[in-house]
């Protein structure tokens, strides 16, 4: 691996042209715990480990870009989101964020639920053996092919997305004689603090009843008179990378004053609130997450203020982290090749993977953070901006970033927090090959995702 100086680019703070770079604070050297996982260190030759392994062996032995995701992490994740909510919640894992056999093995022994939202979830799901009663199936255009494979298996609910579906899977569920226990998923009119994509209880989107109108009130009247169905619930979910508490206060108030009119007109207390996922996690140094703890804390004296002022009983809460969970415990590892500095500008980092892996930065505007990771460096920092290979300018892995100005072709970076929504958003964009998913755990790394090799891109195409 080629360790020679490259030309540096730019590194001073007057030549941007924006003016609002700074040279970083911290050593680069330095590995923020908030954007890392629990495992990753570095030796003491600089190089980045994980559960005890060196990324230059884990480079040659799984090649790159590859996820490199910490087991011990993730499950000790799990532990403290059942810990904090206690015996009395239910703790939905997320599965979009990702999913895989082995994952869904953790989450049964860590004792957590899961939520699936396709029929391809749920067959993963159902495959690798997590009980069907502790699934939950969401989704705002379940098939009714999906639906009878989710009745028939025995889903410990269904969250139901319109009026049309309350009425699809009360069929199905009568039909094949059984009465499927659901929630309504109700839309609360709160505007999440997050990217316009990922914000999902305004009225203007595609999920969910509105409370606005009385159309979730109606929803539940007609759920209430189908036979082929148990409503237990009201499911509320307020967007993504949330870290302000004020908008699931909002958002609980204006539940249990549904469950508050459902009582008043019906006669019947609905014994669950499912308050969605959506919890921020630390993307950058900049971003501030809650513990589970704390959330749960804050949840539960919410759900209880407001049901004791509208004097319902408390409703089981269940809550739906997926990147809170998974988020942090995996970073990508990539190997530099191009660098392209421009004068008065920045450097462009040319990485083997790129958007094909990580989608989001060209998505959603995200942000990541990088490090130099195969070895330390006391060379001055320079402005970047990580891209992949791929024949569009908008692949770009990290905006902008400060990596050593002696980084060179053949070092390996590492973009941290890429454990959601990075290799279950992936796709073979250029004919790109899907990188592999290694959990690491004390010494030892196994494939839980295998590389996706030329032999399956070909085998799809049978033209």
């Amino acid at each position: 691996m080629s360790r020679s100086a490259h030309p540096a680019g730019p590194r001073h703070a007057d030549v941007y042209p924006e003016g609002h770079y700074t040279a970083p604070a911290t050593d680069l050297n330095e590995l923020d715990p908030k954007v890392w996982s629990r495992t990753v260190t570095r030796d003491a030759d600089g190089a980045l480990t994980v559960g005890g392994i060196e990324v230059a062996r884990l480079a040659e032995e799984f090649g790159t870009p590859a996820y490199f995701l910490d087991e011990s992490d993730f499950r000790a994740r799990c532990r403290a989101w059942s810990d904090a909510f206690g015996p009395d919640a239910d703790v939905f894992y997320a599965g979009k964020a990702f999913l895989s056999r082995a994952v869904v093995r953790w989450l049964q022994e860590e004792g957590l639920n899961l939520d699936v939202c396709s029929g391809g979830e749920l067959a993963t799901a159902l495959d690798a053996g997590m009980p069907a009663e502790r699934i939950a199936f969401h989704g705002n255009n379940k098939t009714v092919a999906e639906i009878e494979r989710a009745v028939e298996a025995g889903v410990g609910r269904i969250v139901l997305d319109s009026s049309q579906e309350i009425v699809r899977v009360a069929h199905v569920a009568q039909r094949l004689g059984v009465r499927q226990r659901v929630q309504i998923r109700v839309t609360v009119g709160v505007e999440a603090h997050t990217h316009e994509f990922i914000a999902t209880a305004h009225e203007d989107q595609k999920f969910g009843i509105a409370l606005a109108d009385g159309l979730a009130a109606e929803a539940v009247r007609r759920a209430l008179t189908l036979d082929g169905i148990e409503l237990i619930g009201i499911h509320s979910h307020i967007g993504s990378q949330i870290f302000d508490m004020a908008g699931f206060e909002v958002s609980a108030r204006r539940v249990v004053q549904l469950l508050a009119e459902v009582r008043d007109e019906h006669g019947v207390e609905l014994p669950e609130i499912d308050l969605g996922g959506g919890l921020g996690i630390a993307y950058t140094s900049e971003d501030d997450p809650r513990e589970p703890h704390e959330i749960a804390k804050a949840l539960s004296d919410i759900v209880t203020r407001e049901c004791e002022s509208a004097g319902l009983r408390t409703p089981r809460i269940s809550v739906e982290p997926g990147r809170a969970i998974v988020g942090p415990t995996a970073f990508t590892l990539y190997e530099v090749g191009t660098i392209k500095p421009l004068e008065g500008l920045r450097t462009y980092v040319s990485v083997d993977g790129g958007m094909s892996d990580n989608i989001r930065t060209a998505l959603y505007d995200a942000e990541y953070s990088v490090a130099l990771v195969s070895r330390s460096s006391d060379a001055e920092p320079m402005l970047v901006r990580v891209v992949g290979k791929h024949c569009e300018s908008g692949d770009i892995v990290v905006k902008d970033a400060f990596l050593p100005s002696d980084l060179a072709p053949g070092d390996l970076i590492a973009v941290p927090a890429t454990g959601a929504y990075c290799r279950s958003m992936a796709s073979n964009y250029n004919h790109a090959l899907r990188p592999p998913v290694v959990a690491v755990r004390d010494g030892e790394a196994r494939v839980i995702v295998r590389r996706e090799t030329e032999e399956d891109l070909l085998r799809l195409d049978v033209g």
